[in-house]
């Protein structure tokens, strides 16, 4: 990490306050040895038990990323857990990212629930953040994962929800600089009623204190993250399912998605400075998975492949109905944050401090 974060603090030693903050207030509290195993297998009972009789017993979100594809193999083959294996369609899943989940669901003898959001409604929602000049354009995007998930677990009565988020992977956070929060509504309302053009009539949402106050604590719907238990190497999981479900690597995290390969491989680093890579490195790092001479070697090639972007960029283009001029107009566009419009960061901040006092969740930074 680097001043590219503008918030970035290093202190007298040079060493980073992600760094520091990882040493301080997430290594102690994370445990992946039989603590963090007979913790995983009390949750796990508590599963098994209130999902007894039912044709599933938890509901697994998968993007046919590393980190969703191994839980759903843990899950089914080492926890012996019954989950309803769902997929959100955003209109932009990759050839691989289709792949990957259908070898996984056909060979672990599973059913794919597959939610498909109106891609009108999807395509100007998406429209509307390039015409703010943010650089949080993947927003409508995650929203809408988030959303469908909690919704539909609400709806069919499922208490437990699976999710591949860890901190072996993801321990340093993406500045909020670069990657505003998914749920701020006020935000989403703001943009959309400035630069939207129709009505989102289908479009799910879920407002932040909808699914981490209300599901949570009056309906019992509860997140579990079964990779921060044990010890989770990357590498490693990837050569597993690779070996057991032909299924096949990306070549970067989030890259599942063709709209957010663009956006984190080219868009971000090229327009904004801001290269995710740094982020996933970083946690690689300080998990012991990378060596930073490995890294910083990594970093001196962009993201994207600078022979076939032009490609990519008019894909982008025509599939959100847009000529690639326009497109490019965007790119040039003065620049924008999510301070620079209505938002509930106060309200966000405050929640995470009560949060990681009543020890729901761990340190939140920025």
């Amino acid at each position: 990490m680097d001043t590219t974060d503008s918030k970035i603090i290093f202190d007298e030693q040079g060493v980073c306050d992600h760094c520091n903050d990882f040493y301080k207030n997430v290594l102690p509290n994370w445990y992946t040895d039989e603590r963090g195993r007979a913790e995983l297998e009390s949750i796990v009972e508590k599963i098994k038990r209130q999902g007894r009789g039912k044709e599933f017993d938890c509901i697994l979100g998968m993007s046919g990323g590393v980190d969703s594809s191994y839980l759903l193999h843990l899950a089914v083959t080492e926890l012996g857990l019954k989950p309803l294996v769902f997929h959100v369609d955003g209109g932009w899943n990759s050839e691989i990212a289709v792949n990957n989940i259908e070898v996984l669901v056909e060979k672990l003898g599973l059913e794919l629930y597959t939610e498909v959001i109106n891609w009108e409604e999807m395509r100007d929602f998406q429209l509307a953040f390039f015409k703010s000049g943010v650089p949080h354009l993947d927003l409508p995007q995650d929203h809408a994962f988030i959303a469908t998930l909690y919704n539909f677990a609400e709806k069919y009565k499922i208490k437990y929800i699976l999710n591949g988020g860890n901190i072996s992977t993801e321990c340093v956070r993406n500045p909020m600089e670069w990657l505003y929060y998914g749920t701020d509504m006020v935000q989403i309302k703001d943009i959309f009623g400035r630069f939207g053009t129709i009505k989102l009539k289908t479009y799910p949402f879920s407002p932040i204190l909808r699914h981490k106050l209300y599901l949570r604590y009056f309906k019992g719907v509860r997140v579990v993250k079964p990779l921060n238990y044990m010890p989770y190497i990357k590498a490693e999981a990837s050569k597993l399912l690779a070996d057991r479900y032909a299924w096949k690597p990306y070549p970067q995290k989030h890259f599942e998605s063709r709209f957010t390969k663009f956006y984190e491989g080219y868009w971000l680093p090229e327009r904004f400075g801001f290269d995710t890579r740094k982020v996933q490195y970083s946690s690689l790092i300080l998990t012991k998975q990378m060596k930073r001479e490995e890294a910083l070697e990594k970093l001196k090639k962009p993201a994207y492949d600078p022979e076939t972007i032009d490609d990519e960029f008019n894909y982008v283009a025509t599939k959100l109905g847009i000529t690639s001029e326009a497109l490019r107009k965007y790119f040039t566009m003065e620049k924008k944050f999510y301070f620079d419009y209505k938002n509930q960061v106060s309200i966000f901040k405050t929640g995470a401090k009560v949060l990681k006092y009543l020890g729901v969740e761990r340190s939140i930074k920025r």
